[in-house]
């Protein structure tokens, strides 16, 4: 079995190998620096011993009729063993030349160094790692007798140049053998303990740790060989009795989890039944709540109140199909985050794809872009992260709306949550279905079904409430009661479909002209009242006759066969608290003006005046028109 990085048996040979391996090769190293160190410094001094003995030969007396310092030129060129060690040994002249050389070529010849090494100066040695170099000067008292002048005093330079010796390449030789020997000596250790911690601790590890992973795979009849009284055959023997002991625990887990078991089916049943229950008591909660109200406003406070308490969610929109076909966000929640009209298309984003399928639409999470339809999958703009369901609001085949619940985190909705939440919104339909509905009646009562204004009803309930508050304030109020002229030759000569058109086109002259604040309604047939608080008579006069002047000069209330070839109107004006200080009598006043504008020839505004309430009935039958009263200053017969 080979170690492998993480196996004891490896870890303890690196523990104990490396380090002794560390100590000898740093002790090697050690001993071969300071070796090399010794050698060179006895170099160095050998060499300066030699030039020393190099040059007291020149001192020796020459005997008669020898040739000069001819014993020094025979210790220069002897092969004596006091030289094996000397690379170079020269003797230069004071200008650079070789005098004497142990390479008989170079004497006569200039030294390439004669600068350096002629330069005056004391005795100078220089080691490298591959030899040492003396310079010694020649000359002196006793060298004045035969080099006079100033050549007895510097008769020339000595150079000795000694190579590497001979014991530094033997004591390199004797380094190299001795690390080869701690090499294989730690070679060889290496295997010993490898073998001994292979069968010794790998092994029986290896069993051990195999027999602990079947046991943690769930095989707990498995045991561990413990045949010894070592560490490992006693671990062995604890692992196998605790693996007895989970067998033991293990039967009675079986056992334990069989009782369990039966216990939370009976459990899941009763909690089953017990969230149907709070379901259904939610859902006739809601029912309650929702049908307790016909206004649509608050229905749809209802709906969030519900929403956020009862079933926990914080992000809700309801949205509403509004006249164009869309789908417009009536109700947010949180309040105020600005999603209140937002409009969505049918098929645009999770709520248009609920509304264009009538199906739910849930996306667990919205981070994810594959799963959303459309970049603009949610109502308030503000998230871009949880989960979102859209549910259709769907009644008899009638889509109303949808309504977006949304929550921060991620597959937030159950299935269960899903159901419920989609019995919300058919609930909320049948809620939203009928305040409509009660809406629609409620317009129907109060609304002139063929111009859209409010009707006789609604405008005298208009009248009451701007009477009161005009006697309470003190301010101004005027009624303009406006008759469509020759309106039953109109329906004679074009028929009532004609006449019905004509009136809906007169009404929107005058609500198109008319203030926000102004109230226009139909008083009857073809009459029309417009309430106009806050103005005195004589701005009510301007105003009656700039509508009198628009519905002449209208281009699409040309009909020909009347007088003229136009639609006209006639106006009467009464004025609180000028003309009368209560309901009737303001509308009897009014009443009485418009009846003077079409006695006096229609097409023409006429303010109340005292006394045409003498002349309340209109003209019947073949009897001539009583003369024309004088009309008040301003006003033009048109």
């Amino acid at each position: 079995m080979a170690l492998g990085p993480d196996t004891i048996g490896r870890k303890l040979l690196w523990s104990i190998a490396l380090p002794g391996l560390v100590v000898a090769l740093v002790g090697v190293a050690h001993f071969g620096r300071e070796a090399r160190q010794a050698v060179r410094e006895g170099t160095h001094l050998e060499a300066l011993a030699l030039a020393e003995f190099v040059a007291s030969t020149f001192t020796l007396p020459q005997a008669p009729g020898a040739p000069p310092h001819g014993a020094v030129a025979e210790v220069l060129a002897s092969d004596a063993r006091l030289f094996r060690s000397v690379e170079d040994l020269r003797v230069l002249t004071p200008d650079g030349r070789i005098r004497w050389s142990r390479r008989a070529g170079e004497q006569g010849h200039l030294h390439p160094e004669a600068t350096r090494l002629t330069a005056p100066g004391p005795e100078a040695a220089r080691s490298s790692e591959h030899g040492t170099e003396v310079v010694r000067p020649l000359g002196g008292p006793e060298c004045t007798g035969c080099h006079t002048g100033e050549g007895g005093q510097h008769a020339g330079v000595l150079q000795v140049r000694m190579t590497e010796p001979v014991l530094y390449r033997q004591l390199q030789q004797v380094f190299r053998s001795a690390l080869g020997a701690m090499a294989l000596f730690a070679a060889m250790l290496g295997l010993v303990t490898w073998l001994a911690l292979r069968f010794v601790l790998t092994r029986p590890l290896k069993r051990l740790s195999e027999v602990m992973r079947r046991a943690e795979a769930g095989d707990l009849l498995v045991r561990a060989e413990a045949r010894g009284t070592d560490e490992i055959s006693r671990l062995g023997a604890a692992f196998n009795q605790m693996l007895a002991r989970l067998t033991s625990m293990k039967v009675e887990e079986i056992d334990t989890h069989r009782d369990l078991a039966l216990v939370k089916e009976k459990l899941a049943l009763k909690d089953e039944l017990e969230e149907r229950l709070r379901e259904l008591s939610l859902l006739f909660d809601v029912a309650r709540s929702l049908n307790s109200t016909l206004e649509l406003d608050e229905l749809l406070g209802r709906i969030t109140q519900l929403v956020v308490e009862r079933l926990h969610i914080p992000d809700f929109s309801i949205m509403l199909v509004n006249a164009e076909g869309m789908l417009e966000v009536r109700r947010a929640w949180p309040d105020g985050s600005g999603a209140e009209g937002m409009t969505f298309a049918m098929g645009e984003g999770a709520c248009g794809r609920a509304a264009q399928t009538r199906k739910s639409v849930y996306i667990p999470d919205l981070a994810d872009r594959t799963s959303v339809y459309a970049r603009r999958a949610l109502v308030n703009g503000r998230k871009d992260e949880g989960s979102l369901l859209a549910v259709p609001m769907v009644h008899v085949d009638t889509l109303l709306g949808v309504i977006n619940f949304l929550r921060p985190q991620p597959a937030a909705f159950s299935a269960e949550e899903i159901e419920l939440l989609t019995s919300v919104g058919e609930q909320a339909a049948t809620a939203v279905q009928n305040a409509r509905l009660h809406a629609e009646t409620v317009t129907l009562t109060l609304t002139d079904a063929l111009t859209g204004v409010p009707n006789r009803r609604h405008l005298f309930q208009r009248l009451e409430l701007e009477m009161a508050r005009a006697q309470r304030f003190g301010v101004p109020l005027a009624l303009l009661m406006v008759d469509v002229d020759h309106f039953k030759r109109l329906n004679d000569l074009a028929g009532h479909r004609a006449g019905d058109e004509t009136l809906r086109r007169v009404c929107d002259v005058l609500r198109l002209r008319a203030r926000k604040v102004d109230t226009l309604g139909r008083y009857g047939g073809e009459e029309f009242v417009l309430l106009l608080p806050q103005v005195t008579k004589e701005d009510a006069t301007e105003v009656a006759e700039k509508l009198r002047r628009a519905v002449a000069d209208a281009p699409d209330l040309a009909q020909p066969g009347l007088p003229g070839g136009h639609i006209t109107v006639s106006v009467g004006v009464a004025h609180f608290p000028t003309d009368a200080t209560s309901q009737e009598t303001l509308v009897d006043c009014a009443d009485s003006a418009l009846y003077c504008s079409k006695r006096t020839g229609r097409n023409r505004t006429t303010p109340y005046a005292a006394g045409m309430e003498m002349h309340p009935g209109r003209e019947r039958g073949p009897q001539a028109p009583p003369a024309e009263p004088p009309l008040p200053s301003g006003i033009a017969k048109a």
